[in-house]
């Protein structure tokens, strides 16, 4: 949920974000006036139970005709302070539907527009040039006996697969590389639960726009997450977190599932577009005034991974219409990919600000000892995408694959992924 004091004290700059992001800003109206509603009730609610208590000491002190009339009145007021009290409840409600409704205010210096008005950074790395035609991730996961779609369709159904042999190891390794690099940057390791409670899906804002993509498990009230960010968020909330010496990072490693709802007929080869797939996910808490410094941080060390399996890249700044309802600016890093002569998404990092925090009541003390709501971010480290470009990108003449240097340790010092005889 989007800051009141922002909304109270700049309410063009929330209309400006929202037509940034192509959202409604008569949405920021209308929480202004069930904000104004709220207070106003709380307020009457307020002044007549103040009313009722007065008046219950002057009953006590009464007697006769004086006690009989005071009685009488304070019956009238009872009245007043039930309905006051009904009108406060139901205001409250209204604005907390008016709340959720509003994104959180895009970050200055994001673009604004849709999904293909995204800003391009910076490009890193140069695009294989191959003497030889180019086979995508899935003839050349055939090839050496890394991936099953088949039998993954014919175990679960479209957009799953099965990672086999040499591919079950190179996931391992290349998630085992991610958490090395996330535990040396200070970073502490988890493996969170994939199932969550629906306060905390809708804390992190997922259950909005999005909702459509997440797996619910209604028997049992509770979603499978889509990243680990969710559990890790979820992992606070309610609490006065500590964040004197910094920020505090968590690096999460889970399965994280997603229905791709309105992706039919997109990315339908291969392991680009699944319903299951692993993933590290870095996330931060910290102070609100330092989190554009930790979002650069953030995207830093994605760029390290990526240079550690030697993938050509650019990043890209989000344009505010492509962003999640919390994110208030997100940078993603997308790899070349040979078969599709294109760049396709491999991480992304998200400054949340309060948006998330707000939502899940996590909170710090500032120098003063007040509680204060803190700021969350994410990004991804690895996750099983990152296996396409790898392949397309480190593929030699013969189908075979070279193995990126830093991934040749975890792989038993393997420096090529030979085709099966």
């Amino acid at each position: 949920m989007i800051d009141l004091k922002t909304l109270r004290e700049d309410p063009d700059a929330v209309r400006a974000s929202q037509r940034a992001r192509g959202e409604d800003p008569a949405l920021v109206d209308a929480l202004l006036a069930a904000d104004e509603r709220r207070r106003s009730a709380a307020s009457r609610a307020d002044s007549l139970r103040a009313e009722q208590k007065q008046l219950g000491r002057q009953v006590g002190r009464a007697q006769g005709d004086e006690r009989a009339a005071l009685l009488a009145k304070a019956k009238e007021l009872a009245a007043e302070v039930r309905a006051a009290e009904a009108e406060q409840g139901e205001a409250e409600s209204a604005f907390v539907v008016a709340h959720r409704q509003v994104s959180n205010v895009v970050e200055g210096g994001a673009p604004a527009g849709g999904e293909d008005d995204y800003v391009v950074l910076k490009h890193v790395g140069t695009p294989p040039g191959f003497d030889f035609t180019a086979r995508d991730h899935l003839e050349l996961g055939e090839r050496i006996g890394a991936i099953d779609v088949e039998r993954g369709a014919k175990v679960s159904g479209a957009r799953f697969y099965f990672l086999t042999g040499i591919g079950a190891q190179l996931e391992l390794a290349l998630l085992n590389l991610a958490m090395q690099q996330a535990v040396a940057a200070g970073f502490v390791m988890m493996v969170p639960p994939v199932l969550v409670r629906p306060e905390v899906m809708e804390g992190t804002g997922f259950l909005g726009a999005h909702a459509g993509e997440v797996y619910r498990l209604r028997d049992d009230d509770l979603y499978l997450v889509g990243t680990s960010e969710v559990p890790l968020a979820g992992y606070h909330a309610g609490e006065i977190i500590d964040l004197s010496a910094g920020p505090r990072r968590y690096a999460g490693w889970s399965s994280c599932f997603r229905r791709e709802a309105g992706s039919y007929g997109k990315d339908v080869r291969g392991i680009i577009r699944v319903h299951q797939f692993n993933k590290v996910e870095m996330f931060s808490y910290c102070r609100p005034e330092e989190a554009h410094d930790e979002h650069l941080r953030l995207l830093a060390w994605e760029e390290e991974m990526l240079a550690k399996v030697e993938l050509p890249y650019r990043v890209i700044d989000v344009a505010a219409g492509d962003l999640g309802a919390s994110a208030a600016r997100k940078y993603d890093c997308e790899a070349w990919l040979p078969s599709q002569q294109t760049y396709r998404e491999v991480t992304s990092t998200s400054n949340c600000t309060t948006f998330q925090a707000r939502r899940l009541s996590v909170r710090y003390r500032d120098p003063n000892g007040r509680p204060q709501i803190a700021a969350t971010l994410n990004g991804t480290l690895a996750t099983t995408r990152w296996i396409v470009a790898i392949l397309e990108n480190h593929q030699l003449a013969d189908g075979s694959v070279r193995v990126p240097e830093a991934l040749r340790p975890f792989l038993g010092g393997s420096e090529v992924l030979e085709p099966l005889a």
